[in-house]
């Protein structure tokens, strides 16, 4: 017969009827995911656990100043009897008001801030009391040794009369400012039946006024007050640093 290739008989009949595949009927295949790797998933994890703990890091060292001034006020806690000094429980802040300097410059009293103050106040005259307080003060922080820069000495000046010459060269060192006698009286408070010039008065850095000491200190009880001192300046060392003090000594 014509035409027939010897080659075509190979082929097989069920192979002539087969049909030509199609994509249409071609089987559903289905993706296998792997699982989750046991090692990634731990590193995950501890990626995680580290940023928290570094955010909390970053809180505490933001929180320090706070916790410390807690901290020393429950290390001098008035039950424990502790401290020569009457804790204030209040703890009020330096107030915002504009002082004078000697010289009639305006001061912002909030520029207090950033040291320990040691704080005595009286009229311009300074008499014997106002003289006493002021050598107290010097001598304390003296006595410090090398955390005396981290103290400053104060004095609030209650009215406007001229401060006695021979006092000049013993205020070098110190704060002199005058404010109004309200308004020292509205911030500070003498203990019950003293005047406001009988006492020494401590501020924390942060402005809180924060500890009084007895009326009339003198040479003999000075050593109690100079450890109170001692100790509010070690409960602060992680984190209050000298300032002010330093550039007036230099």
């Amino acid at each position: 017969m014509s035409g027939f290739n010897s080659s075509d008989a190979s082929i097989s009949p069920a192979a002539l009827h087969k049909p030509e595949s199609s994509h249409d009927d071609e089987p559903l295949s289905f993706a296998v995911h792997s699982l989750p790797d046991p090692v990634l998933s731990d590193v995950r994890q501890e990626r995680t656990r580290s940023g928290r703990w570094k955010m909390l890091a970053v809180l505490l060292v933001c929180a320090a100043p706070v916790v410390a001034s807690y901290f020393t006020y429950y290390v001098l806690r008035p039950t424990q009897q502790r401290s020569f000094g009457e804790l204030i429980a209040d703890q009020p802040m330096l107030p915002a008001l504009q002082a004078q300097t000697l010289d009639g410059r305006s001061v912002d009293l909030q520029s207090l801030k950033g040291q320990w103050l040691l704080v005595s106040t009286s009229n311009a005259a300074c008499e014997q009391r106002c003289q006493d307080n002021l050598y107290l003060q010097r001598q304390l922080r003296e006595t410090l040794g090398r955390e005396k820069d981290r103290l400053d000495w104060v004095w609030l000046i209650n009215d406007q009369q001229p401060v006695p010459d021979r006092m000049q060269p013993a205020l070098q060192q110190a704060t002199a400012l005058r404010l109004p006698a309200k308004a020292i009286g509205d911030w500070l408070k003498p203990e019950a039946g003293h005047a406001l010039d009988e006492h020494l008065y401590v501020v924390d850095p942060q402005g809180h006024w924060m500890l009084r000491f007895p009326a009339n200190l003198d040479k003999a009880s000075a050593g109690k007050a100079k450890r109170d001192l001692e100790r509010l300046l070690r409960a602060s060392a992680s984190w209050d640093e000298a300032g002010r003090a330093v550039e007036k000594s230099q």
